[in-house]
């Protein structure tokens, strides 16, 4: 029988780790200039290469368009696998190191959370003063060529097939360093010989700035350009392997 999961609103968790309500300390740090840091760091990201390489053969993985990304970007996806969200954004950005965006509550994942920083997380702060940090984090990174991994969805809804509305407050990051704009849309494709469905990842874009409006427009620009596409390539996933369900 087909799993199902009941949902309000598009702004819920339907899956929640045992820390969910981790916090960041005050002294949490985005950039390390520590060697010993830099060396694990290093190792890390090789490590999750090959676990990355395993993970797409196994979950029959196909990357479409790829070779559509150049230069300094930003690349927004679809929130749709635990794993999958932070490993193959690895090997599409291969063989720049892409750095990933997201919820501290991740950080709070046993023995995961404790690699991701390491692995290239940027968590975002709840306080200001670590907000102030956060935002030089990203900005240095990006001005280094590092690709910027975004999920506006912000919550995980694991093989869901559709695309849930985002705001466009994530957008205003490439509008501000003036970077290009990528889509990254997780599709599933109905499989002959196994039970969970293939999976098709497609690239599109570059979306660029426009001069001549402003920030807040470009935010919008970029939202709903990223949205639109993602809609589009969407459509090309013909199974549910979780069928979600709006509670009345």
């Amino acid at each position: 029988m087909k799993k199902v999961i009941e949902y309000k609103s598009y702004d819920e968790d339907v899956i929640t780790s045992s820390n969910q309500d981790y916090k960041l300390k005050s002294s949490y740090k985005w950039i390390h200039k520590n060697i010993i840091w830099n060396i694990l760091s290093y190792i890390v990201y090789w490590i999750i290469l090959l676990v990355a390489l395993i993970y797409k053969l196994v979950r029959r993985i196909s990357y479409k368009n790829k070779r559509v990304l150049k230069g300094t970007y930003f690349l927004y996806g679809n929130h749709t696998s635990q794993f999958g969200d932070i490993l193959n954004p690895f090997l599409i950005c291969f063989p720049r190191r892409p750095y990933l965006i997201c919820s501290t509550a991740n950080l709070g994942i046993p023995v995961i959370g404790k690699i991701l920083p390491l692995a290239g997380a940027l968590p975002i702060p709840e306080d200001l003063h670590g907000l102030v940090k956060f935002k030089k984090a990203v900005e240095y990174r990006s001005k280094k060529g590092n690709p910027i991994i975004i999920y506006p969805e912000a919550h995980l809804w694991p093989w869901y097939t559709g695309i849930r509305n985002y705001t466009n407050v994530s957008f205003h990051y490439p509008v501000d360093l003036d970077t290009k704009v990528y889509s990254m849309t997780t599709t599933y494709i109905k499989s002959n010989i196994f039970n969970k469905p293939n999976i098709n990842i497609y690239i599109d874009g570059p979306f660029i700035k426009n001069n001549d409006i402003s920030k807040k427009e470009n935010a919008e620009k970029f939202r709903l350009e990223v949205l639109n596409k993602m809609k589009s390539r969407s459509k090309s996933s013909n199974c549910e392997f979780i069928t979600y369900k709006k509670k009345d």
